[in-house]
């Protein structure tokens, strides 16, 4: 099993599958999992959103009761992803440096597919189980987004993208917004007629040195990521454009904080007589699912039928997680086993692929009415 599963995720690396060129590790994935005895379908995502290919929609029918689980991964990866030539040493994959290794999220891909393998060739009893492979979630989830939910029919996920060790279940993402702030001044001559000019750069300043920011409380956080601007040190400055984001487990806080943010940009303008635009979006929405409920005691008594001890906690990033909870799938992140992902240093254990392919096995096993 762990000799398979790390043969398939050396093949699987070493596909190209960047954000939106994502078709070729699909073709090899629709390949893969038709073997393994599903039935595959591709939806209309791709077409959407600018991708090579669609979301991959896999199913394979019970051959006892239960219920029927949602496994889920995704199958594009950061920049630098071309090329990829994996290294191995002392138990550890890595690539060779000069691009990421691809872990995020193949790592995942391929413990889910070696187990649907074994479950094949063992003829394990399952209840009906579904597969989810998507596009384009590093550029903002846009093929969970953008997924076809009628070809769904698990109310319960199983995601494998959350580096570190097996054992972990993420239960709590935040909400996230985006915030795209054009200010408007008046440029002068900075030394002839200042005085004649509104400076853009200052509301700016005046409005960041009034605003909560950072860490701004338990559940939510706030930042200025990114500012531009201006003409030249002698010319006021017309205008800034600055990319802001704000995040909450909690929506009614992240509701606050971004209005906060809103009026205090317009509060900073109205002062020095400038003009502000802003832009502001739900990229998505927050989960938190309580340490009882029965998708985490599911994959924890997977877990504990492994020897590990199964541990939640918190995001404060977003995933495909995320947006299938936003839709009516109770869903949790599991690790998939990388570490440092979407660095050159990226890496993974050889011990974990196969550990991760077992906790597969288990969460199907418990799937099943006993």
């Amino acid at each position: 099993m762990k000799k398979r599963v790390l043969e398939s995720f050396l093949d699987y690396i070493q596909i190209d599958s960047e954000t939106y060129e994502e078709g070729n590790f699909a073709k090899r994935l629709e390949k893969d999992l038709m073997e393994a005895g599903l039935e595959v379908e591709f939806d209309k995502s791709g077409e959407k959103i600018g991708s090579n290919t669609g979301n991959l929609i896999a199913k394979l029918k019970g051959n006892v009761e239960g219920e029927t689980i949602l496994f889920a991964c995704h199958m594009d990866t950061v920049k630098p992803g071309k090329g990829i030539k994996p290294i191995i040493k002392d138990g550890v994959i890595y690539s060779d440096g000069t691009t990421i290794l691809g872990g995020d999220d193949k790592g995942g891909i391929a413990a889910i597919v070696e187990a649907l393998r074994v479950i094949k060739e063992n003829n394990i009893d399952h209840a009906n189980i579904e597969v989810v492979f998507t596009i384009a979630e590093e550029t903002g989830l846009l093929g969970a987004k953008n997924l076809d939910y009628s070809k769904i029919s698990a109310k319960k996920a199983f995601l494998f993208d959350t580096s570190g060790d097996p054992g972990f279940i993420t239960t709590i993402g935040p909400a996230h917004d985006t915030l795209k702030v054009t200010i408007k001044g008046k440029p002068a001559h900075a030394g002839v007629s200042p005085e004649d000019g509104i400076s853009a750069i200052q509301i700016a300043s005046d409005a960041i040195a009034n605003m909560k920011l950072l860490r701004v409380d338990k559940d939510t956080t706030a930042n200025i990521g990114k500012i531009s601007g201006g003409v030249a040190n002698n010319v006021v400055c017309p205008e800034v454009i600055i990319d802001a984001e704000a995040r909450s487990t909690v929506t009614e806080k992240l509701d606050a904080q971004t209005k906060h943010m809103v009026e205090t940009f317009k509060a900073s303008a109205e002062k020095f007589g400038g003009e502000v635009n802003i832009e502001v979006n739900r990229m998505y929405g927050a989960f938190v699912i309580d340490d009882n409920e029965d998708i985490v005691l599911h994959a924890k008594r997977a877990f504990k039928n492994l020897g590990i001890n199964g541990e939640t906690k918190a995001s404060g990033g977003g995933s495909d997680t995320n947006i299938f909870n936003c839709n009516g799938i109770k869903a949790v992140n599991l690790s998939s086993g990388e570490r440092k992902p979407h660095t050159l240093e990226e890496h993974m254990k050889i011990e974990d692929l196969g550990t991760i392919s077992k906790v597969v096995l288990e969460l199907v096993k418990e799937s099943i009415n006993k």
